[in-house]
């Protein structure tokens, strides 16, 4: 478009503007949004036969410089269009006279968290999303997003803070509940799907925390110093996924700075990376109070921050343009990112109100994904699934595990759930389903032990013991080791002593040491379930569901075993380095590199206690008859790899075959990597054949490198082994193929 037409139309549509806006001043529109409906219907900008992006820069070209300040940042204040939401701050407060509704946001990533009305909306609380990565299941990975994005349409909003895509490099991170697991591969395709279905509900998602935001203990000022090709093929890789795959409306930027420099205002990561390597379409939004400067950060490639204009503000703004260091067309730039992707998601074209969501059926809905999140660990003698004959039912455990549903971890991502199922009524609704009429005698144990003694009666005197114990995380802080808190180790050794038939539930969000492995024969991991809690954990252990879940983290037998035992690996060692007031800048070094998760254990031939993708079943299965073609590619041809799954046990029931490939040994890598899955369901006795693709050209770049010369990915020629199994430390099945790769080739 030229200049003299540009300034053209600016002219036209700033006088229709104010013609618009005296009318409105005149007829109280400003007070009452809702009355200036066929006024504002009027605007060229709210022709919905034009393009999201043909709309959005006639909105910008008729905005003021003030209303475009205005329209950077998010605000505290009341909601024009709901009054009765009081004065939340998750909103970008609307400019009724240009058709600009209240840009409302709620958290995520595991329900409706922290909302834009107060006192909270309730929501359905889910499955922490680490359990979601344990369904290795993409369309309950969608499922999961939309019944998110459902709630969110249904009370008014806009935006949605989900999925987390951190990975877990430290069982300690506060947040790992957050996220989904060690394996990039796997949280970007579970991401992906998700984020579908969130925006599939005219929802924009959004990945966070972009990136490197691993650990909280001084996540607002640590820095991460990381070599370039381990931050592209572990750390960006799922956000990289979420962005190609998943066609993300937002990201958000994180509070820890990467190589010096935050992230918020980290040019190479908002520009270079996510703009010019991977043509992400969308808007940038600081995590809140990750913003650290105003035209640093914009010229960087931050659009939006988030939850105040601490920088991003009237004086701030019009001083960096005064002095040159920020231009109009960058503030156009951030505006326009977003607003495309409110204009395609509709958000200008319906009216804001808040519904009322369907708890029964959203509820029904949590509680069948939650069951397919659940980890049998171990499961000797079969005690598991309990006999519905038992007479006498013990269930013991601290008041945080047995007392009440275990909804989620602390922090932003909190739900206000629609209601909960504690654990006592969940096992009695599943005993009524049965028919049965066993006894069951609850015994809540104290944090100091100091009851114990009447626990452990108690469990003497039982058939059976459901023993439950766990940790639940918050943000804002990690954990303080990797053992479970509040003495409940000793509670575990002394219950399990009592009865052989001791089944432990355990409720968390990241792994737990477990010195008391070798005495409990019955282990279930449930996480942490959601408001479903009860029900879920009930029908899993009297088999009215069959535990599918596969682990999405190592647990370790010990913390010295893992990658992060060294304190400038975490958390994080001061070398002297300050920041412009003098403090200390803390870092962190990833100096394990690429080896990390079941890469280290791999790697460094450690066994862990449980490996990544190991989990049980009440059935058996058996995978067979491995094929992969072709043998010889030039490293851009799809992989097909192909074999059989059979359920050889007497119940129905899921298996997840994992595809893993080793690169050749001029790469330096560690020894394979996750490059396919998909879960499977059988009848007892049923057999189906399974085919997996590897294809070179994929988001998750299977076959390469990236080269941190060249700025690119690029293939190895050499041999790549295939590996077929059910966890990484169970694998069956293995073959191989030779990649020859035209002379330079990369992608």
């Amino acid at each position: 478009m030229s200049k003299s037409v540009n300034r053209l139309r600016k002219l036209v549509l700033s006088s229709l503007v104010i013609i618009v806006t005296v009318t409105a001043i005149a007829t109280g529109a400003l007070a009452a949004p809702s009355q200036s409906t066929s006024t504002v219907s009027s605007l060229p900008w709210m022709d919905t036969s034009l393009s999201p992006e043909a709309r959005s820069e006639l909105l910008i070209n008729a905005m003021t410089l003030e209303q475009k300040i205005q329209q950077l940042a998010g605000a505290r204040g009341a909601i024009p269009e709901l009054p009765e939401c009081g004065t939340p701050g998750r909103h970008v407060p609307g400019i009724p006279e240009l058709g600009i509704p209240t840009f409302r946001i709620t958290n995520g990533p595991v329900g409706l968290g922290g909302g834009d009305c107060s006192p909270q909306d309730k929501a359905t609380a889910l499955p922490v999303a680490l359990g979601l990565a344990a369904s290795f299941d993409q369309d309950l990975a969608y499922a999961y997003g939309n019944l998110m994005g459902g709630e969110a349409r249904t009370l008014g909003l806009h935006e949605l803070e989900a999925p987390g895509i951190n990975l877990a490099r430290l069982g300690e991170n506060g947040r790992n509940f957050e996220y989904m697991g060690e394996d990039p591969y796997l949280a970007g395709v579970l991401a992906s799907k998700e984020i579908q279905g969130i925006q599939d509900n005219d929802i924009i998602a959004m990945s966070k925390h972009y990136v490197l935001n691993d650990q909280e203990q001084n996540r607002g000022s640590v820095n991460v110093n990381i070599a370039e090709n381990v931050l592209h093929e572990l750390y960006l890789l799922p956000f990289e996924m979420s962005v190609k795959d998943g066609n993300v409306g937002s990201i958000m930027c994180s509070y820890n700075r990467v190589g010096g420099t935050y992230a918020c205002e980290n040019e190479y990561l908002l520009n270079t990376v996510l703009r010019d390597q991977w043509d992400f379409k969308g808007y940038v939004q600081s995590d809140f109070g990750a913003t650290h400067s105003t035209a640093p950060a914009l010229n960087a490639g931050l659009d939006f921050e988030m939850q105040s204009n601490r920088f991003f503000n009237d004086v701030a703004i019009k001083a960096a343009l005064d002095n040159k260091s920020l231009t109009i067309e960058t503030i156009d730039q951030a505006l326009d990112r977003r607003y495309v992707q409110m204009f395609k998601y509709g958000i200008f074209d319906r009216p804001i109100v808040r519904g009322t969501i369907d708890a029964v059926t959203n509820g029904s809905q949590a509680r069948d994904i939650a069951e397919q999140t659940a980890v049998l660990l171990k499961n000797e003698g079969n005690l598991l699934p309990l006999d519905s004959s038992v007479d006498s039912i013990a269930l013991i455990g601290q008041t945080t595990y047995i007392d009440a549903a275990v909804a989620g971890g602390g922090g932003s991502s909190r739900v206000s759930p629609l209601y909960t199922v504690a654990p006592l009524q969940g096992l009695q609704n599943t005993l009524d389903k049965l028919g049965s009429d066993a006894t069951i005698t609850k015994v809540t144990v104290a944090k100091d032990n100091s009851n114990l003694d009447a626990a452990v009666a108690a469990a003497k005197d039982a058939d059976v013991v459901i023993l439950m114990a766990g940790v639940v995380t918050s943000e804002g802080r990690d954990r303080p080791s990797l053992a479970l808190p509040d003495n409940q180790d000793a509670m575990i050794s002394a219950i399990s002593a009592a009865n052989e038939k001791t089944a432990l539930v355990l409720k968390d969000g990241d792994p737990v040491l477990m010195p008391w492995v070798n005495e409990v024969p019955a282990i279930l991991e449930a996480w942490n379930p959601g408001q479903e809690d009860g029900n879920v954990v009930a029908n899993l252990l009297f088999g009215l569901a069959n535990p599918s879940g596969k682990l999405p983290v190592t647990y370790p037998v010990s913390k010295a075993d893992t990658p992060t035992s060294t304190a400038d690996r975490y958390p994080g060692i001061n070398q002297g380095v300050l920041d412009s007031n003098g403090r200390e800048i803390p870092q962190v070094y990833y100096s394990e590199g690429l080896e990390m998760g079941y890469r280290w254990y791999d790697a460094q031939g450690i066994k862990p206690l449980f490996a990544f993708g190991y989990g049980l079943s009440y059935t058996d299965f058996e995978i067979s008859k491995l094929v992969v073609t072709p043998k010889t590619t030039d490293g851009t041809k799809p992989i097909k790899v192909s074999f059989f799954v059979q359920n050889t046990g007497e119940v129905a029931g899921a298996e997840v075959p994992q595809v893993y490939l080793g690169l050749p040994e001029n790469a330096n890598q560690p020894p394979k990597r996750l490059v396919g899955f998909e879960k499977i369901w059988l009848e007892p006795g049923e057999k189906k054949h399974v085919s997996i693709t590897i294809d070179p050209s994929a988001t998750n770049h299977p076959l390469s490198i990236w080269d941190a010369d060249a700025d690119a990915w690029k293939t190895l020629d050499g041999s790549y082994k295939v590996y077929v199994g059910n966890s990484s430390d169970k694998i069956t099945l293995t073959d191989s193929i030779t990649v020859r790769t035209p002379a330079g080739h990369s992608k």
